[in-house]
């Protein structure tokens, strides 16, 4: 008669939906903090570019967010470490483990749920790489490239030329709090071809934008101007000099070349990163066709360019003969010179387009294995990270952010510096790209079989009694061979 079997603390559903839901909660708020960090980042690196250009709150959020969108394929695998970190060790921390496994569930089958709920998780991150990346970044670099050529906004500091408006140079002395503009000096040069020959220069002013916020109406009092200006327009003329007065002017200066100016998206379309998988397989395949058409042609030229000195060349007889002539040895000699100059020239350039011509095609590679390598990495941070905190029992943001991060630092590392490594040819894409989730496959496996078998990992007491029978072994062998040294 069969013994009837323990009784589980919760219904398998129920206890699956609790699982999720304790999952769940650390997932979105781990992935919100990385998305975060990685933003703010992009912000820092690109400050310069965005400050004093005047950019709408609107053109700064649809940055920031297709910059974030960019992130989302690496950040998920660190959310999905160090959530899975957190929730085993939350419930090995709160004692919900315990009774788990001594009702005689196995661990995988209490990451079961899990595994489901991250299977899905990288899917969805490769469906995302593939799918919507290529358009966010496609948008994101189109619109990062008019931000940074968009010139500063109207800004007049006090005792700084301002050179923002074409032909113009704009300095005040100061500026008070309401707008007015004390000791205005402008130099106008908006003609080509009369240099830097207009000055004008007023007691005060005040600026005031038109009504189509198109231009700026700069309004002189008490002021006077300069025009020296040649008649003739030829040179050994004297030129005339004009001079003015007046109370009031208004300048209207045009404000249209301040203006965010959006680029064509197409100019950005065939870059490597707006493309999806099947897209950059075919540009590859074009890349490598081109690329050997290319090499054809090239040692097709330098054979044909050494066929007519075939039968024409001078032989051994011919080059002793002319020894004893110094002019036509001369003419040998230059004549052998610019050849092997013009063929080394050659010879160079030839490699250096080689050389651009394959790092574009590894470019293309790399970026191909990464949509799929950063989904397969959510699957082996899950696998590192759930056994992890079933071993260490910790949860919070405490001890399994330590070793997230540590274990995210060696993922990065080593994949930023294979692919440097496959695009300066030193290695072929394919292990390039994968070296990283390699390295932390036998991690993960090692850690699931330890937290499996309730191996005492981070237990000190077992360290220590390993270390005494080692001490041991080591002792027994020196005393079954003692030394013969009197």
């Amino acid at each position: 008669m069969r013994p009837a079997a323990l009784p589980h603390p919760l219904p398998m559903k129920r206890l699956h939906r609790m699982i999720i839901a304790a999952y769940l909660g650390p997932l979105a708020v781990t992935f919100g903090i990385v998305l975060f960090i990685l933003s703010m980042q992009f912000l820092w690196k690109y400050v310069d570019d965005l400050m004093g250009k005047g950019l709408p709150w609107h053109t700064i959020t649809e940055l920031l967010v297709y910059a974030t969108a960019s992130f989302v394929p690496l950040a998920l695998p660190l959310a999905v470490l160090l959530s899975s970190i957190m929730t085993m060790g939350g419930l090995g921390e709160n004692s919900e483990l315990v009774p788990m496994r001594s009702a005689g569930l196995h661990l995988f089958r209490i990451l079961r749920p899990l595994f489901v709920v991250v299977l899905l998780l990288s899917g969805l991150s490769f469906l995302f790489s593939n799918n919507v990346l290529p358009v966010a970044n496609l948008r994101f670099h189109s619109l990062l490239w008019d931000v940074t050529r968009k010139k500063p906004a109207m800004n007049l500091r006090p005792g700084v030329f301002y050179n923002g408006i074409d032909g113009l140079s704009i300095r005040v002395r100061d500026k008070a709090d309401d707008g007015t503009l004390g000791d205005v000096l402008i130099y106008d040069h908006r003609d080509p071809f009369q240099g830097n020959r207009t000055v004008v220069r007023a007691r005060s002013g005040t600026m005031q934008r038109s009504a189509d916020g198109g231009s700026l109406l700069l309004t002189l009092r008490d002021g006077h101007f300069y025009d020296a200006r040649d008649p003739s327009g030829g040179k050994g003329h004297t030129e005339a000099m004009v001079h003015g007065t007046f109370a009031t002017d208004v300048l209207r200066l045009d404000l249209s070349g301040l203006g965010l100016k959006r680029t064509d998206e197409d100019l950005f379309r065939d870059n490597y990163k707006m493309q999806t998988i099947g897209q950059l397989s075919r540009t590859e395949d074009s890349l490598a066709a081109a690329y050997a058409e290319r090499k054809v042609m090239q040692e097709g030229y330098l054979h044909n360019a050494f066929r007519p000195l075939r039968g024409h060349a001078p032989g051994a007889a011919t080059a002793r003969a002319a020894g004893g002539n110094a002019p036509q040895a001369a003419a040998l000699y230059d004549q052998a010179i610019d050849m092997a100059r013009a063929t080394m020239t050659f010879l160079e350039r030839t490699e250096e387009e080689r050389t651009a011509a394959r790092e574009q095609i590894a470019r293309h590679q790399v970026e191909w294995h990464r949509k799929p390598m950063l989904a397969v990495a959510c699957l082996i941070f899950f696998f590192i990270g759930a056994p992890l905190g079933a071993i260490i029992r910790k949860g919070g943001m405490g001890l399994p952010t330590v070793f997230a991060i540590v274990f995210f630092l060696i993922f990065h590392i080593v994949s930023f510096s294979t692919e440097k490594l496959v695009i300066s040819l030193k290695l072929p894409a394919w292990p390039g790209m994968w070296i990283s989730t390699l390295v932390l496959l036998p991690i993960g496996l090692w850690l699931t079989w330890k937290a499996a078998t309730d191996s005492p990992l981070l237990d000190r007491d077992a360290y220590y009694r390993g270390w005494d029978r080692l001490r041991s072994l080591l002792r027994g062998r020196r005393d079954a061979y003692p030394s013969t040294v009197p």
